[in-house]
Order: structure tokens, then C-alpha cells, then sequence
């Protein structure tokens, strides 16, 4: 108890970190394929990682491998947090296990490296010491698959290995993206007002619209057209029991940390927009929220009949990541039906038109490409928390429609492309409910 009462909430946040990387490390080593460990690491480093690619296929790293990728860019991500200056917080929360969970499917061990020159050199500038700009530099690996690009294949169509000037490009793009995201960090909630959690997807995206139009159309790069790799084996076993593991061993560790029954409730009843849980509720409630949102999450993906690989697995950490930031169960659950409500309305708005092929629209609920649409589709849940329920399943409606359109602004090299989709929803919603809508709280006064 003692040592619960000394530590900063900091260092517990720290602690989080280093145990999930010790979890994914474990998970490598235990598994059948680790005697291709290696060489499964080796190939997700050099092979594409556009679009959604699931790292558990045999043609990239198989499962030892993945978990290897993940553990040792959970290992660079945790080692920012203890440069000079560096302080996490509950946006760092949502920046490492944004960044594991895209280790699964889009950042590995090699391109995690190349942006963050630009966050050092912004920080020279700036006279900033290195930790003030941590969440920045794991926030930048959010275009990692573009620099694989230039690392090993652009202009040309066909892969060349590596050569010192795709590592000169890659450098050049990669500093240009750190140097400049840091100020667009700053800027960003002005234009969603706080309603969208993935705050740094705005200029992310805006950044890779930019890019993609540079460099495959103005500078003519050729523009692979790139499929999903893997996605429809399951691994449902693997992928629950792992999450079983660490959400349980979460929640214990929120308990031992200080949360409790009462202090948790307090911060379901928040409605998620603006806040820090863990300043505001407390480490230990946070970690609660961790492991009771991540299972809550499991259960969905699991009712809606998704393939459990690399992608989806994935998608789970990606999502859990704003439980610090202003999501949990009770704001994100609209968001959830407004995905539902969707699928079943193409399938019912269609289903009299024969020539339309309604199994294989994109609105069906469990297809891949909603169930990493929903992912980021979270970020929206301050709008279900401020303006009520009903509101939460309009936003969610609303993404599950723009997210199917979105990447073709960046040619499938934004992981955060979900992300990017939620500040469309902001930019049109929010100032629509401004205007018209009444917020939870205002309600009640407005009664009395």
C-alpha cells in the first residue's frame, strides 16, 4: 500500500507500458512458429505495409514474429517516455497503445525510426527539451508505411531493395512529417473542438493528402494499388486469450493501484470530452477502465462475427488507447450500435436489387474494413458523452459512411486514416449540435 501511495502517476503509467511489452515478448517466445521468429521480423520490416496487411500471414511474419515487431516498438515507444523532459499523461496512454497496435499491421521495428529527426530538429528550434515533444514523436509513426515506400520502392513499380537513396528519401520525407506535425499537434482540437480523441489524425492526414499528391501525381511515383494480406483467417483463440491476459491482469493492476468500484462509476458518468482520467479519477481507476473497455471491446468484435488476425488484434489496442483520454463503455456503446445500424441498412435498402451484390458491400458490419473504420470510430465518443446517446449513434452512422471513402486522399498510407475520418465527422456534426442541440448537462437546467 505504501508503495501505491508513493508512486507518481507517471511512473505507474510507465509501468503499464513496460508490462505490456513483457506480455508481447512472452507471447513471441511461446509460440509454435518462433524458430522463424526472426526472419518473420526481417520480412515485415521490408515488405509493404499499405492498406491493411495482417502481419500474422505466413508471407510476413507469422505470429512469433508479429509479436516480436510488437514488443520491440513497444520497447522504443517506452524508452521516449524516459528521455529528459518527458511526463506521461493520458494523451501518451493513447499514443503508445495507438502505436502497439498499429505494430500488428503497419508500423514495424525499422520504419518507427525515420520521423523522428524532424521531432529533434523542431525541438532545436523550438529550444525544447526532447521528452516536452514524446507523444509527437510516436504520434509521427502514423505514416510508417509511406516511408517504407520510399525506403525500398518508390518511384518505380517494382520493389529495389535497400539503397542509400531510399534511405536519403526516406530521411528527407520523414523529417519533413516530424519537423511540422508538432505544430499542427497544437492547432488541431481548435478545429474539432475536443470531439474527436484522435486529435493528432487531423494533421496527420492533411500531411499524407499532401504527400500523395507530391509524390505520385506532381513528382509522378508510381501509386501500387494494394489489397488486404491475410485477412480472412482467424486466429480467434490466440487473439482472445492474449487480450484475456492483459485486460485481466489490467484490472488487477488498477485495484492494486488504488481503483474501486465507486471511484470507476465516476468515471462512467463523465462524459469524456476534454479530460485526463488519469489526473482527474486516478491511475488506478484508469487502469480499470483499460481492462474493463478492452474486454467490453473484445465482446463486440466477437458478437459482430470478426476475423480475429493481426488487423483486427490490432484494432482492439488501437481503440483501447483513448481509455485514459475520455473513452469507456458507457460513451463508446452508441458509437458501436451507430456501425450496426448502418450495416443493417444498406443490407435492407439493398437487398431488393438483385444486380447489387449486398454480401459484399463494404456496410456489412463485420467486413474488415469496418471493423478498423469502428476502431477510430471510438474517438468520437465525447459527442455520445456531451449531447446524449442518440447523437452517438449519428456520429457513428456518420463514420461508417465517410470512412469507406477516405483513403482514397491518401493512397492507404495513413494508418490513421479512421482517425482522419472522425474530424470530417466533427467538422460537419459538431457545429451543427452547437447550434441546435442541447448538452447533457444544459438539459437539467434548462427543466428546472
Amino acid at each position: 500500500m505504501n508503495w501505491k501511495k508513493q508512486q507518481k502517476p507517471e511512473d505507474a503509467i510507465r509501468l503499464g507500458f513496460w508490462l505490456f511489452n513483457v506480455a508481447c515478448l512472452f507471447a513471441a517466445l511461446i509460440m509454435p512458429d518462433r524458430g522463424r521468429m526472426f526472419d518473420g521480423l526481417y520480412r515485415i520490416c521490408t515488405m509493404s505495409g499499405q492498406v491493411t496487411k495482417s502481419y500474422f500471414d505466413l508471407t510476413y511474419g507469422g505470429i512469433s514474429g508479429t509479436f516480436l515487431n510488437v514488443a520491440l516498438v513497444g520497447i522504443v515507444c517506452a524508452l521516449v517516455y524516459h528521455l529528459p523532459g518527458a511526463k506521461p499523461n493520458g494523451v501518451s496512454v493513447l499514443a503508445f497503445f495507438l502505436t502497439v497496435g498499429f505494430a500488428f499491421w503497419g508500423i514495424t521495428a525499422l520504419n518507427i525510426w525515420f520521423c523522428f529527426p524532424g521531432v529533434l530538429l523542431y525541438c532545436l528550434v523550438k529550444k525544447q527539451k526532447i521528452g516536452q515533444q514524446a507523444n509527437a514523436m510516436l504520434f509521427v509513426s502514423g505514416l510508417a508505411p509511406l516511408l517504407t515506400d520510399m525506403l525500398f520502392r518508390y518511384p518505380y513499380e517494382s520493389w529495389h531493395g535497400l539503397q542509400w537513396q531510399g534511405i536519403l528519401l526516406a530521411l528527407a520525407v520523414g523529417t519533413f512529417i516530424g519537423f511540422f506535425l508538432p505544430a499542427g499537434l497544437a492547432a488541431s482540437p481548435k478545429a474539432h473542438r475536443g470531439f474527436s480523441l484522435y486529435s493528432a489524425a487531423l494533421p496527420i492526414g492533411v500531411t499524407a493528402f499532401f504527400l500523395r499528391a507530391l509524390l505520385y501525381q506532381v513528382l509522378g511515383g508510381y501509386l501500387p494499388e494494394s489489397g488486404g494480406v491475410g485477412l480472412e483467417v482467424s486466429y480467434w483463440g490466440l487473439c482472445n486469450g492474449f487480450c484475456l491476459m492483459v485486460f485481466s491482469g489490467a484490472i488487477v493492476l488498477g485495484i492494486g493501484l488504488g481503483g474501486s468500484p465507486k471511484g470507476y462509476w465516476k468515471l462512467l458518468c463523465h462524459s469524456g470530452h476534454s479530460v485526463d482520467y488519469n489526473a482527474t479519477f486516478g491511475v488506478g481507476n484508469t487502469m480499470m477502465n483499460f481492462g474493463i473497455y478492452g474486454i467490453f471491446i473484445v465482446l463486440y468484435y466477437n458478437l459482430i462475427g470478426a476475423n480475429w488476425n493481426a488487423v483486427t488484434l490490432g484494432c482492439v489496442f488501437c481503440m483501447v488507447c483513448c481509455c485514459a483520454a475520455g473513452s469507456h463503455p458507457r460513451n463508446v456503446w452508441p458509437i458501436m450500435v451507430g456501425y450496426v445500424f448502418m450495416g443493417a441498412v444498406a443490407k435492407l435498402l439493398f437487398a431488393g436489387f438483385s444486380t447489387f451484390p449486398v454480401g459484399d458491400t463494404l456496410l456489412t458490419v463485420n467486413a474488415q474494413a469496418l471493423v478498423v473504420g469502428l476502431c477510430f470510430a471510438n474517438g468520437l465518443s465525447p459527442i455520445s458523452g456531451k449531447y446524449g446517446w442518440w447523437w452517438g449513434i449519428v456520429a457513428g452512422a456518420m463514420h461508417c459512411i465517410f470512412v469507406t471513402c477516405v483513403p482514397m486522399l491518401h493512397g492507404g498510407f495513413c494508418l490513421y486514416n479512421g482517425g482522419f475520418t472522425a474530424a470530417f465527422v466533427c467538422l460537419l456534426l459538431v457545429p451543427v449540435l452547437e447550434h441546435f442541440a442541447k448538452t447533457r448537462d444544459a438539459k437539467p437546467e434548462i427543466k428546472a
